[in-house]
C-alpha cells in the first residue's frame, strides 16, 4: 500500500481524535486503531477443540511455546509477539497486568497461572524473540463449538465483535472436516464491520491432515485431494482464499527438531523393511516393542508424541533414501508436512497485503463510530473516508476479490477466473497475479502484463458492455498497470478512481 494513503489513514484518525476528544471510549479506541497501523499484521488462528491451533502456531514460530495439552491456558486467548528478551504477561480481567514465571519443561514452554483462573484472565502476552514473530503477531484462540460455552465465547467474542472491527486482521481457519460449524464461524468473521467492508481475509488449514490416511506415508496425498474439493466448495470459497492440508504435528517438531530425536530415528532406520512395517503397526505395538537394540521405552514415547507414527514412517524412510543429518532431514520433514505452502500463502496473501488489511481495519473502526455515535461538525470526516475508500487502490482490489467469490459478475468463467487472480486472490506477487513461473524474467512479466491490459482495456471499450463488469475492468486494468509500473521500476502515483 502507498505511503500516501497509509498517511491519510492516519490523519484522518488524528481528525477523528480531535472531534471526539471529550468521549474517552471513543479516544481510546481510535488511538488503538492509530497504533495498529504501525504494528505487525495480527493473524489469529481459529477453529474446533482439538484441530491443532497451538500445535500449528508451534510449527509457524519455529518453537514450542504455545501449550499444547488441555489445560487451563487453552481457553484463553494468548498474543504472540516479536520481543528481544522472553517475557510471559498475565492482563486480568480486573486489574493491573503482571508477569509470569518463565519455565520450560522437556523444551517446551510451561504457563503458570497461579492463583488466576482461566475466566479471570482476559489475554496472555508472550514477548518471544523469534524471527518468525517480527513481522506479524500471532493470536492464539481457545476452541469454538467447545463443550463449555464460556471457552468458545470467548474466541467468538474476541473475532466477532458485535459492533467495532475484530481485534485481528486476518485469520488462519483450522479444521479437521468440513462441518456446519466451520461455515458458521467463517461467516460471522467475515459479517463482523471489518468483513462488511468488502474482504476475504481467512485462510483455511485442513489439520491434522496425516489422520486423514491412517498414518499412511501416502497421507498427505489424500488429504490434497479433499482440500482440492473444498476449495472448490460454493460455501468455503466465498469464505476463504484457499484450504492448505498440513500435518500439524511433524510440522511443529521438524522445526524444533533436537539431536535425540535424529538419533532415534536413525536407529529405526537400521531395521529392514518388513520389520519396520510390523513395527509401526500401532502406537501400542511401536511403544512395547525390544527392537531396535539400544532405543529406550521413553525414546519411543517421546518420538510418538513428538512425530506419530506418520511422521516416524516418513522420516525413516528419508533417512534411509540419504539424509543422514538432522537439519537436511528436518527441512524435508517440514517441507512434506505441508507447512511450506501454508507459510507461502501468509506470506503472499496477507503479510504482503499488510498495510492494507491494517488500514482497512482503522477506516472501519472510523466508519463505525461515525455511525453509532454521530455528532456535528464531523460531516468532513465522513467524505474524507469515502474519499480513502473509493481512491486506494488496494482497498478496490480486496473488494472485487470479494464480489468474485461471494456474489459473483457477468462475466464468462475464464475472465472472472483471470480477474480473481489479475487483483491478487493466488497471492500478490507479478508471476502470481500473471499465472507465470517463479522465475519469469522482467521482460516475460511485461509482455505478459501488456497482453491481459490490452484484452481488458477492448471489453472496458465495448459499448455492449455491462456496467457493472466495467467497473471490474477499471480495477483489473490498474492491477495491470501497476504490474508494468513495478516490473519497469517506475513509481506509480495513485489515480482517482
Amino acid at each position: 500500500m502507498k505511503v500516501t494513503t497509509v498517511a491519510g489513514v492516519a490523519d484522518l484518525i488524528q481528525e477523528a481524535l480531535a472531534a471526539y476528544r471529550d468521549d474517552p471510549a471513543a479516544v481510546e479506541a481510535l488511538e488503538g486503531w492509530a497504533a495498529r497501523l504501525s504494528e505487525p499484521l495480527r493473524i489469529a488462528v481459529a477453529g474446533m477443540v482439538k484441530a491443532g491451533k497451538s500445535t500449528l502456531l508451534n510449527a509457524i514460530i519455529g518453537e514450542e511455546i504455545a501449550p499444547t495439552d488441555t489445560g487451563e491456558c487453552t481457553r484463553i486467548v494468548t498474543w504472540y509477539r516479536f520481543a528481544h528478551s522472553p517475557r510471559i504477561m498475565l492482563h486480568p480481567v480486573a486489574g493491573e497486568p503482571r508477569p509470569l514465571p518463565l519455565r520450560r519443561s522437556n523444551g517446551r514452554l510451561v504457563f503458570d497461572l497461579g492463583r488466576d483462573r482461566a475466566e479471570d484472565v482476559e489475554r496472555l502476552v508472550v514477548e518471544w524473540p523469534s524471527e518468525s514473530l517480527r513481522n506479524v503477531t500471532l493470536i492464539d484462540t481457545p476452541g469454538i463449538a467447545s463443550l463449555s460455552g464460556d471457552v468458545s465465547a470467548r474466541s467468538v467474542n474476541f473475532l466477532t465483535p458485535a459492533d467495532s472491527p475484530s481485534e485481528a486482521d486476518a485469520i488462519v481457519y483450522l479444521m479437521r472436516h468440513m462441518h456446519a460449524a466451520d461455515l458458521r464461524f467463517l461467516e460471522s468473521f467475515k459479517d463482523t464491520e471489518a468483513g462488511r467492508s468488502g474482504t476475504v481475509n481467512a485462510l483455511a488449514v485442513l489439520s491434522r491432515a496425516d489422520e486423514i490416511g491412517a498414518g499412511r506415508i501416502d497421507s498427505l496425498l489424500s488429504a490434497g485431494e479433499i482440500a482440492e474439493r473444498y476449495r472448490r466448495d460454493p460455501g468455503l470459497r466465498k469464505l476463504a482464499l484457499g484450504v492448505v492440508p498440513v500435518a500439524g504435528l511433524l510440522a511443529q517438531s521438524a522445526r524444533s527438531m533436537r539431536q535425540s530425536d535424529y538419533e532415534s530415528l536413525a536407529l529405526l532406520s537400521t531395521l529392514d523393511r518388513a520389520e519396520r512395517e510390523r513395527l509401526l503397526l500401532s502406537a501400542d505395538r511401536f511403544l512395547r516393542a525390544g527392537v531396535p537394540d539400544g532405543l529406550t521405552a521413553e525414546a519411543r514415547k517421546q518420538l510418538l508424541e513428538r512425530f506419530g507414527l506418520f511422521g516416524i514412517r516418513l522420516a525413516v524412510v528419508l533417512i534411509r533414501a540419504g539424509f543422514t543429518d538432522p537439519t537436511p532431514l528436518a527441512h524435508e520433514l517440514a517441507r512434506r508436512s505441508g507447512l511450506d505452502p501454508l507459510l507461502a500463502m501468509l506470506a503472499g496473501q496477507f503479510h504482503a497485503r499488510a498495510d492494507a488489511l491494517k488500514a482497512r481495519t482503522a477506516l472501519v473502526g472510523v466508519e463505525t463510530l461515525l455511525r453509532n455515535s454521530p455528532r456535528d461538525g464531523t460531516g468532513h470526516l465522513a467524505t474524507a473516508l469515502e474519499r480513502l475508500q473509493i481512491n486506494a487502490h488496494e482497498f478496490r482490489e480486496l473488494g472485487l476479490l470479494a464480489t468474485l467469490r461471494t456474489t459473483g459478475v457477468t462475466l464468462k468463467h475464464e475472465l472472472a477466473v483471470e480477474a480473481e487472480r489479475i487483483v491478487g486472490g493466488e497471492g500478490v506477487a507479478a508471476h502470481l497475479r500473471l499465472g507465470l513461473e517463479p522465475e519469469a524474467s522482467r521482460d516475460e512479466i511485461s509482455a505478459e502484463a501488456h497482453r491481459v491490459l490490452h484484452r481488458w482495456r477492448l471489453l472496458a471499450e465495448n459499448p455492449l458492455t455491462d456496467r457493472s463488469v466495467l467497473d471490474v475492468c477499471r480495477v483489473v486494468v490498474r492491477s495491470c498497470e501497476g504490474i508494468l509500473a513495478e516490473a519497469a521500476g517506475v513509481h506509480l502515483h495513485k489515480q482517482p478512481a
